[in-house]
Parts: structure tokens; C-alpha cells; sequence
């Protein structure tokens, strides 16, 4: 029997009135709603996104998200991008088209793709992060098992790190130096608090794949994401994808596509990093006035702040949290050894709710 993800039993089995800091929820203020009533208006007045299309994706759309690499100085065209059901299936793809030897990622590793890598039995090699940085000398001794590396550099979830100028450097060199491929994941890489730091494939002079998403951009309802790679790359992938689900939703595509073209999503990114920055720092305080006794580092962005109770089963914590209202993920989820770690989201509730569910928290843990 399949073992669903914890994080999605989770959601499913929370109440109105649970104060989540579970699931990676965007805030649905932030959603950008009438733009897109704007641009669903107008792509349905022209009778777009009806008809079956292409398995890579929508041209439009794939030459809009080239344009953004270009925009960063990254050349791409639109026939290197392939466009997905959201950044879960593009792990999906890569696992099938590329991972037959396995792959090497961070401890802890993100649930979502930990999920994949074991549904298709693909063998999974990690090497040790924590709050603070990489253990470089970990990854190097375990760099030459498998044919890729699975990396989030930026926001890391569950952690909430983001690689160091330094540490993108190194680990690009030690990938070149065994012939690694890479494969970045960027989902939170817009949702920076204060500048942009260059993608770590640009640091490479091998194989490497880059995924993307507008779920935390835009909504994750539109469930679009997409991958960034060679041709001869992305090949396989197509085919995959071609016996998955033939293409993406081409209503969502043609949506996103005439967003990007009638609206600056640069500016949309601005104005949810300074949103998420407020309800960061919300949190953080939350935990430092009403439980103190949590170890944390203040992240630099994403949606996540990552931590632990010394002392505490954060897996048996979590069943009373329950009971009084609050949810979160247990560190274990993740392949964290710590019994007390944990991950917590902050973009989703407000300040209050944030407030109070950080109180039920220690009243939970009797602190």
C-alpha cells in the first residue's frame, strides 16, 4: 500500500479553525486575482486554451518564461523549456527520464521529492546540511554515487537555508569535478528578503536541469510549473510526460502566458517578498516571546522557518497540537534524525493567527 504524504493528510484532516502552519501555503491575499479574472476574460473571449496542444507547452508561454532567463543574463529559448503540471511533476519526469542510477540531495530532504524518488525506487544518496550550511566535505565524499544531484539552493525546504555565494561555487565545483549532473529546484527563488543571488547551474559547466513554478509566484491552483534544460535533455522527458498526461492544462498556460504579457510580474514578486518578509518576522518573534526554548535560524526568504525543540518528540507534539488547533511537519518527515525538529510555515496565517497558534504550540508542549 502507497503511504500518502504526511503533509497531505495533514491538510486534509485540519478545520477551519486550525491555525496551519503545515502545508507551504501561500497567502491568498497575495494572489493576483483580478489580473488573471482579467487575462482567463480575454483568453476565453478568443477561444484560447480549449483544444488539445503541444506536450512541451503552449510556445507563448515557454517563450515568456525564456524571456526571463535572458532578462538575467542565462540565453535560452523557448524550445529549452518544457512546461508541467506544477514542480511535482517535473520531479516526476526527471525521476523516470534521468534518475535510473539514483540521485544525491540534501538531509533533511524535501517531502514532496523524497515522496517521488521512492515511489519509482530511485536509490537516494544524502549528504548532511543543517540551519547553518553544508557540510561540503560530506558531499564531496559521496559525490561520485549516482548520475545526479537533486538541490534546492535557494529557501531549501525544509530548512529555509540559501547556499552561500561561497557554497555555490564549491558545490558546483565538486559536481564538475565527478561529472554530476544537477538538478535545481527553485521554487522559492523569487521570494527573496533582500537581493537575488545567481542561479547555481550558472556556476556549472555540466548537465543541468532547472525547475521552476508559478504556484508561489502567482497560484498554486494553476498548478503550472516547467523545466529548464537542453533538447536533448528535455527529450525523454517529453516522451514520459506524452504517456503521463499528454500536456499540461492549456487554459492555465494560455492564463499565465497572457498575464505575463498584460502585467510586471517583477513587481508582483516585490510586493509578495515584502508581505512575506512582515509575516516572517511575525513568527519569528511569535517563537521568541512565547517559546523561547525553540532553536532557530531567521531565514533570508521562502516560507519557511525550520527549528527545534531540544527535549521534545516533535512527532508526538504535533498529535496534541492537534487538539488545540495548530498543526505543523515534524523535522522526521524529512529524514531529520533530531526528534525535535520542525518545519513551520509563515506565509499563510496572519499576525493574530500566527500570534495565537505559536501560543497553543507551547501550551502543547507544556512550555
Amino acid at each position: 500500500m502507497i503511504k500518502r504524504s504526511f503533509i497531505r493528510e495533514i491538510l486534509d484532516a485540519i478545520t477551519p479553525e486550525t491555525i496551519s502552519f503545515a502545508g507551504g501555503l501561500p497567502d491568498p491575499e497575495g494572489f493576483p486575482a483580478q489580473a488573471l479574472a482579467a487575462s482567463a476574460a480575454r483568453v476565453l473571449a478568443q477561444g484560447k486554451g480549449l483544444q488539445y496542444a503541444r506536450t512541451q507547452g503552449d510556445r507563448e508561454l515557454r517563450e515568456r518564461i525564456a524571456e526571463r532567463y535572458r532578462a538575467k543574463g542565462i540565453p535560452t529559448d523557448a524550445d529549452e523549456i518544457l512546461i508541467t503540471t506544477g514542480s511535482q511533476q517535473a520531479i516526476t519526469l526527471v525521476s523516470l527520464a534521468h534518475l535510473q542510477e539514483g540521485v544525491l540531495s540534501e538531509s533533511p530532504l524535501y517531502l514532496g521529492a523524497k515522496n517521488v524518488f521512492e515511489y519509482f525506487n530511485v536509490p537516494i544518496t544524502t549528504f548532511a546540511m543543517t540551519r547553518d550550511g553544508l557540510d561540503l566535505e560530506d558531499l564531496r565524499s559521496k559525490a561520485h554515487s549516482g548520475g545526479w544531484a537533486y538541490l534546492i539552493p535557494d529557501f531549501h525546504n525544509p530548512t529555509g537555508y540559501r547556499y552561500t555565494m561561497k557554497e555555490r561555487e564549491e558545490v558546483a565545483d565538486i559536481l564538475d569535478e565527478c561529472g554530476k549532473g544537477l538538478i535545481e529546484d527553485s521554487a522559492y527563488e523569487a521570494l527573496y528578503f533582500d537581493a537575488p543571488m545567481p542561479l547555481l547551474f550558472t556556476f556549472l559547466s555540466g548537465r543541468h536541469l532547472h525547475l521552476g513554478s508559478f504556484s508561489k509566484q502567482l497560484a498554486p491552483g494553476l498548478r503550472v510549473g516547467w523545466v529548464r534544460g537542453s533538447r536533448e535533455l528535455l527529450a525523454p522527458m517529453i516522451a514520459v510526460k506524452e504517456r503521463i498526461d499528454l500536456h499540461t492544462s492549456s487554459l492555465d498556460q494560455a492564463i499565465i502566458a497572457d498575464y505575463l504579457a498584460h502585467n510586471d510580474l517583477n513587481a508582483h514578486n516585490e510586493t509578495l517578498r515584502h508581505r512575506y518578509k512582515g509575516r516572517m518576522e511575525v513568527l519569528a518573534e511569535s517563537l521568541k516571546t512565547y517559546l523561547p526554548q525553540f532553536e532557530f535560524r531567521t531565514p533570508e526568504g521562502g516560507m519557511f522557518i525550520y527549528g527545534s525543540l531540544p527535549g521534545v518528540d516533535a512527532s508526538e507534539l504535533v498529535k496534541r497540537c492537534m487538539a488545540q488547533g495548530v498543526v505543523f511537519v515534524p523535522g522526521k518527515e524529512f529524514g531529520d534524525t533530531d526528534a525535535g525538529s520542525m518545519r513551520l510555515n509563515f506565509t499563510h496565517a496572519d499576525a493574530e493567527s500566527t500570534r495565537i497558534g505559536v501560543q497553543r504550540l507551547a501550551k502543547a508542549a507544556g512550555l
